[in-house]
């Protein structure tokens, strides 16, 4: 029986020795920011179309924004979908 390689190790070990572990780890932040759109979103009952012209932009601009997979976004596109949602950008190290 072959022992398993990653037994004992955490699951950011295993991402870090396959090469993966920063790209999954940005995707991961920018899918939780686009949750929490989501949820603001719902509670403000604002739709993506409001939210685009509140940033003087268009819709497909905000869809990309909100894409786990494009994680090249500024601070300043982060600080105008804030404040078209009615929050404000906080940036923080953990």
């Amino acid at each position: 029986m072959k022992k398993n390689q990653y037994s004992g190790s955490n699951f950011d070990n295993f991402l870090a020795e396959e090469g993966i572990l920063e790209d999954v780890s940005t995707k991961a932040q920018k899918r939780l920011l686009a949750l929490q759109i989501e949820d603001i979103m719902a509670e403000t009952n604002l739709t993506k179309s409001e939210i685009a012209n509140k940033m003087h932009t268009s819709r497909s601009q905000l869809d990309r924004l909100l894409d786990p997979d494009n994680t090249a976004i500024t601070l300043d596109s982060l600080d105008r979908l804030a404040r078209a949602v009615g929050r404000q950008l906080k940036i923080e190290f953990a």
